[in-house]
């Protein structure tokens, strides 16, 4: 007896991780501490996409397309002083907002069908954040 795989279709989801890298630099304002002054971080960022549907090659989405992405979106934050840029002139520049910031530009660019599932920001080797909108 054959089982037919197709009924599960609408149950299906993928998920797709890729992962970037940049350098910035930052300061928290009103941090009681030595993270309010000017220092900086190699961020690693892990992005998790997800979707029900493949394409008709069976992907997801092809990874070179979301390095793609990740890396334009990361390329805003490259060797800069993060508290210098416009969308962190009102909000401090943390692991959080970071990572938020990264799911936001990334989910308005997407293919239809995927979506952002987390956005992990690390900051060191030992200290990151996920965000998942």
């Amino acid at each position: 007896m054959s089982i037919s795989l197709d009924r599960f279709t609408d149950l299906a989801l993928y998920e797709l991780q890729i992962e970037g890298e940049f350098a910035a630099a930052h300061r928290l304002r009103e941090y009681e501490g030595e993270c309010e002054r000017l220092h900086g971080h190699n961020w690693r960022i892990q992005l998790v996409l997800e979707g029900g549907k493949l394409n008709s090659l069976g992907m997801l989405m092809d990874f070179r397309d979301a390095k793609r992405l990740l890396g334009e979106a990361l390329e805003q934050f490259d060797h800069r002083d993060l508290n210098e840029l416009d969308r962190f002139k009102q909000v401090n520049p943390t692991t959080e907002n970071v990572a938020r910031f990264i799911c936001d530009d990334l989910s308005s660019r997407l293919p239809e069908g995927i979506r952002v599932q987390s956005v992990t920001a690390w900051e060191s080797p030992r200290c990151g954040v996920t965000y998942r909108p």
